[in-house]
């Protein structure tokens, strides 16, 4: 029960606190709206990825939606529990659990903006073979902690690929979200040589002497 109340408030504490952009998240400017799409119909993370996205000031667009719109496809998501320890009798009493997602971000007419790409998350936990109950409690306050995180993950990267592009040039920020220009000083010009104003003596010609 104390382990119980513990992760309770772990998890509340890391919802109030961590994983979030510190800014608004980076999108280029003709980015209209954002499509969220999974593989898994039914997915958390797609729920979260939208609520992220909307919190960040992106405009969501419904998936049946026919108007172009930029696509973050979660290609894949994969669990997985590593055991890291066992006791005396050789059972596993204290596992790794493993997320790991595939996506990739598409801009409206489907370049790609943020290539395919993997994040793997994970977080250990214990499991007495005694009590099933409280390890499966334990495991699923995890998993949605996972969950949290790996959306925030996602959308920093997608944050930080738009703001390098933007350092390079190559994809103008949208409107209300663009970061403060920094200005960019200028060499300072180089005087030019002043021409020489004193006239140049002339060289007397020959004069042949007379006898």
């Amino acid at each position: 029960m104390t382990r119980f109340l513990l992760a309770l408030v772990l998890t509340a504490t890391l919802a109030g606190c961590g994983f979030h952009l510190r800014n608004k998240l980076m999108l280029p400017a003709d980015t209209a709206a954002v499509q969220v799409v999974s593989t898994a119909p039914y997915s958390e993370l797609v729920k979260l990825l939208r609520r992220g996205l909307q919190a960040s000031g992106a405009q969501i667009a419904d998936s049946d939606s026919s108007e172009p719109a930029a696509q973050l496809q979660v290609l894949s998501e994969r669990w997985g529990d590593l055991p890291i320890a066992i006791d005396a009798q050789g059972r596993a009493q204290e596992y790794s659990l493993r997320y790991a997602v595939i996506f990739i971000f598409r801009r409206e007419d489907g370049s790609e903006l943020v290539p395919q790409q993997v994040i793997e998350l994970s977080r250990d936990y214990v499991s007495p073979p005694t009590d099933a109950t409280g390890t499966t409690t334990e495991r699923e306050i995890l998993a949605d902690e996972l969950r949290r995180e790996m959306s925030a993950s996602i959308m920093r990267r997608i944050d930080s690929v738009v703001r390098a592009e933007l350092e390079h040039g190559r994809a103008p920020a949208k409107p209300g979200t663009a970061p403060v220009e920094t200005p960019v000083e200028l060499p300072a010009a180089t005087p030019a040589t002043p021409t020489s104003t004193t006239p140049t003596p002339a060289v007397p010609a020959d004069v042949p002497q007379g006898h």
